[in-house]
This record gives C-alpha cells, structure tokens and sequence, in this order.
C-alpha cells in the first residue's frame, strides 16, 4: 500500500463499505484505547523493577497517558469534525501503535513516559472519531442504537478487560507484551479503516486556535492538579496553583467558545436538556466507579495475596454482565425510555460500591465481592448505554465529532479525577488508622472510606439522571 495513500480520502470506498466490519473496526480501537487505561495497573510492579522507577516516578506510568488523553479530547474531536474523521482515526491509531512499540522496547523510565505521553496523543485523536464515526456510518435508528450499545459495553467492560489482559500477558509473557500487544491490534484498525470505512461529508471551517488552547490547557491542568494532589496532598503549592489555573483557563475558554463563529465545543451541544445530564453522568459515573477497578485490585493482591492472572480473572464475571446487559440496550431503550434506565442504572452502581463500604480484611470472593462487582456490571450496562445514544443521535452530523469529544473528555477527566478524590481520601483515612492496626487493616479501612465517598459521588450520579425528560 502505498504511503501517500495512508490519510487521503478515496470515494471508491464507499461502495466496498461493509457495516459488519467497520463495527468490529471501531469497536476494536475504542478496546485499544481503553484497555490502556487499565491493562498497565497489574504490570507497574514489575516495570517498576525493570527500568528503576521510584515510587512517585511510577504513577506517570498511568497519568502521562491520562493527562495528554484527556487534555487534548476537545481538540481531537473538533479535528476529525473539519480534517476528516476516518482520516483523523488512521493518523490516530498509527501514532498509538508506533508509540505502544516504542514503550514495549523501552530501556529507561524516561523512554516509557515518553511513549505513554505519545499514546495519549494518539488516542486524543482517533477516540472521539472512533465515536463520530459509529453514528454517521449507521444511520438507521435501531442499527445506530445496536452499535451505540456495543461501544458503551466496550467501553465499560474494557476495564475490567484491560485488568484481565494485563494479568494474563504479564503473567505468561513480560510486562513488555501489554504495549506490544497494540501492535496487531492498531495494523487490523488502520487496514479495516482503509478498506471499509467511508469518510463522512467534511465541513471546511477554521479551527478554533484560542479555545484549543485554553480548553487543552485549562483540561490538562486540573487533572495535573488532582493527580498532583493523590501524591502530594491538597495543600501542596503545585497542586491548588494548577487547579486555579485550570479552573481560569476553563472560564476563559467558555468565553471564547460563546463568541466565537466556529468554536470548539460547540455550547449548543448542553441546550438539551437530556444531552445535558448525559454529560454530567459521564463525569459522574467514572468517577464512582474507577474506586471498584483501583482498590479492589490493591485488595485482592495484597490483602489476600492473589496473582497478577487471578487478580484479572477475577473481575470476568462483571465484563460479562456489561456486554450481556448492553445487548438488551436496543430492545429496553425503545420501551423504557432513558430516564428509567439511567436512573436504575446508577442505583445499581451505587448499591454495589456500598457493598464495598463494609469490606473487611478476611472477605471472601464469593460472598463478598462478586456480588458487589454483579450489580456494578449490571449498572454500568443499563446507565451507560443509554447516555451514548442520548447524546450521539440528538446532534447534527457537523458537530458529531465535538459530541464525542466532550463525551469521551467527561467520562476520561471523571475516572482521572474520581482516582485522585479516592486516593486522597484513602490516604487521609489510612494516616489516621495507622497507629496500632495491622497493615492489612490499615489498607481496608482507607479502602472503606474511599468507597463511602464513591456512594456520595453514585447518589449524586442518580439524582441528576432523575432529570431526564421522558420520550
């Protein structure tokens, strides 16, 4: 294939076009992406011995994916919107899949970050096209709802995916083969996009430069600052200046999007009020849930002593609910509406990381945390699909790129900043038990607490899916 043919648009693929497979194309990047997101977390012990990470220098491992990712979702969106979506999706999955390779033969901890950082970047472009792409590519409503539910499950369940992957090739192979396993995956995403998915209609517009660069700042400053804040505490110098920054560059940027002719987010995008609370909860969401994923991972291999394989396994059942539950998606959203579907939903969520709240040192498996990860996975089922659809068939087609740029941006900054909350809690909680407890003790109890906060956070979630309006 020639190399000047890689981000140019030809028309002959519209009649090759093949739904079947530009799903499994879209699916598999959004997987891509997010397994990224976990797939690390049972793997950082040992990169940490492989390439001499200190125990701060280890966390941006994680956060310098999430910190880039995050911050320029916006700008990706917008992007692909006015450059062209499959061609934004290519350029994307070729970046992260060259940048996974170079992290997989990384001989230093500066060389890691610095593919982590390039990962980001990647998934900053191709993630909100991946979105844009699935709701121009089906156009009739119960094939758009069928493959909107099939990417919020993806979506979903691909945390727990990534956890099981990640203890699964760490375990067998190296720590290095959860970067190289992208490789095979992002060649099948680039080769299925050539061939088979269509470049919807551009609209030629100038790219908003000033609210690109206030949002992606004003973005990637709060999260610094919550990630600062999980390590260095609240009252750290570096933390509160970033958040201030980030919270006057936001306001700036609000601005620029409300004068502007052709903005980056669009603020029309929150006129409805469905649409509105959709977005809220895919901030909320995440940031209850992100708890389950990072602390029982803690739990269940340094309390009761589990393997990076079993430890992975052991959040199976939940990824199975998900995908099992966002198949119903198309027949339940039609009858029910998604008021009562959110609203169920994230009552779910709730009761099962209240479940966790009275975890102990010697809970089982079987009767104590499967059935908390059982009402998570259904609840994440029935409360995120449905916000997919809301949002991704009640915009134009101009603006369905920025429509999944702000999704992916809110439910991306809730799980980054849901993390530093928790963490931060957990730590205060943990400082105060240390005096006398065991260290197993110690460890739950900040555990605890973390998810008594995360039971504030799903109440919340649930409060604003009551205002949906029927339909």
């Amino acid at each position: 294939m020639p190399g000047s043919t890689l981000l140019t648009d030809r028309p002959e693929t519209a009649a090759r076009t093949r739904p079947g497979l530009v799903l499994v194309a879209l699916l598999t990047c959004q997987l891509m992406i997010v397994l990224d997101a976990t797939v690390m977390n049972v793997a950082l012990p040992r990169i940490r011995d492989d390439l001499g990470f200190s125990a701060t220098g280890l966390s941006w491992v994680m956060s310098s994916y999430t910190l880039v990712f995050g911050g320029l979702l916006l700008l990706g969106g917008r992007a692909g919107d006015l450059l062209g979506r499959r061609r934004l999706l290519v350029a994307g999955v070729v970046v992260f899949t060259l940048a996974s390779l170079a992290g997989g033969l990384a001989h230093s901890a500066a060389m890691l970050v610095a593919a982590r950082v390039a990962q980001g970047l990647g998934a900053a472009m191709a993630g909100p096209s991946t979105l844009a792409l699935l709701a121009t590519t089906f156009t009739e409503p119960r094939a758009r709802m069928r493959a909107l539910a099939l990417f919020s499950g993806m979506a979903s369940a691909g945390f727990a995916i990534g956890l099981i992957a990640g203890g699964l090739l760490t375990e067998w192979l190296s720590w290095r083969s959860v970067l190289f396993i992208n490789v095979p995956l992002g060649v099948l995403i680039v080769v299925l996009a050539l061939r088979h998915v269509r470049e919807p209609e551009r609209h030629p517009a100038r790219l908003d430069l000033l609210g690109a660069a206030t949002g992606s700042a004003g973005i990637a400053a709060v999260v610094y600052g919550f990630i600062r804040a999980a390590s260095d505490g609240w009252r750290d110098g570096v933390t509160a200046g970033s958040l201030v920054a980030g919270a006057l560059l936001l306001a700036t940027f609000v601005l620029v999007e409300a004068r502007t002719a052709q903005p980056l987010l669009p603020l029309r995008l929150f006129a409805d009020r469905n649409r509105a609370a959709a977005y809220v909860n895919f901030l909320l969401g995440p940031m209850a849930g992100m708890s389950m994923f990072f602390f029982l991972t803690q739990y269940l291999q340094d309390v009761h002593g589990y393997g990076a394989l079993t430890t992975g396994l052991a959040f199976l059942p939940m990824a199975a609910l998900v995908f099992a539950t966002t198949r119903l998606i198309p027949v339940l959203l039609p009858r029910f509406g998604p008021k009562p579907m959110a609203v169920t939903g994230a009552l779910l969520m709730t009761s099962g990381v209240a479940l966790l709240t009275r975890l102990g040192a010697d809970t089982g498996y079987v009767a104590g945390l499967l059935p908390s990860m059982l009402l998570m996975g259904l609840g994440m089922g029935l409360a995120f699909a449905p916000l997919n659809v809301v949002i991704m068939t009640s915009v134009p087609p101009a603006d369905a790129g920025a429509a999944g740029g702000v999704l992916q941006t809110m439910q991306q900054t809730g799980a980054t900043l849901g993390l530093a909350i928790l963490v931060t809690v957990a730590g205060a909680a943990t400082r105060d038990a240390a005096a006398g407890a065991a260290p197993a003790e110690v460890l739950v109890t900040g555990m605890t607490h973390a998810f008594l906060a995360s039971v504030a956070i799903g109440a919340t979630a649930v409060l604003v899916a009551l205002t949906f309006r029927r339909e």
